[in-house]
């Protein structure tokens, strides 16, 4: 459960998630200050800054993050299968995927699973949740409705925050991937 506290702070600190959620993340059980507009985001550099400030211990070690997986488009729908995995030496108690897409979702409200909101346009966070050494996490699915009928798409894929772990191969745990309008499934 302090996971999950720590995962609310850090999304409240990013300005994320509000009384009603951004747009598109029913379901996500977590809230903010009502100061903050459905919709808003951060990115990048500052989304990280402010999850780490969002976090109230700080955890040692060293980890490899790994997240592997598929995207599919199919009529401007993307579904993205991922799973996240702990290579070690070290747990790793919570940590945070950024999903990229060069289109964004379409703005009506969308369904993400749980421990996941859109923080911006084009980017959703997922929390990875707890992940043992040596462990696979469990499966994150998105299926979204992109704004228009894009032929293609670019996802890019990578560890937001790593629960203040040490991870010195970051080569698996940041991927792009070009995803065509043929309905396969393409692998990372």
């Amino acid at each position: 459960m302090r996971g999950l506290a720590m995962w609310g702070t850090a999304l409240a600190a990013l300005g994320v998630v509000t009384a009603a959620g951004p747009a598109g993340a029913a379901g996500t059980g977590l809230s903010a200050a009502p100061e903050v507009r459905a919709g808003q985001g951060v990115r990048g550099e500052e989304a990280e800054r402010a999850v780490r400030a969002g976090r109230s211990e700080r955890a040692s070690g060293e980890a490899d993050l790994a997240y592997h997986g598929s995207a599919e488009l199919r009529r401007g729908r993307i579904r993205v299968d991922l799973t996240p995995r702990n290579h070690g030496p070290s747990a790793v108690p919570e940590a945070a995927v950024r999903l990229r897409w060069s289109v964004p979702p379409a703005q009506d409200a969308q369904r993400l699973p749980d421990g996941c909101v859109r923080t911006g346009e084009r980017d959703v966070v997922c929390r990875t949740g707890a992940l043992a050494a040596g462990e696979v996490g469990e499966r994150i699915t998105l299926d979204l409705r992109l704004r228009g009928r894009p032929a293609e798409v670019r996802l890019e894929i990578g560890t937001l925050w790593g629960g203040g772990v040490a991870d010195h191969n970051r080569a698996n745990d940041r991927h792009e991937v070009l995803v065509l309008d043929t309905g396969d499934a393409y692998s990372f």
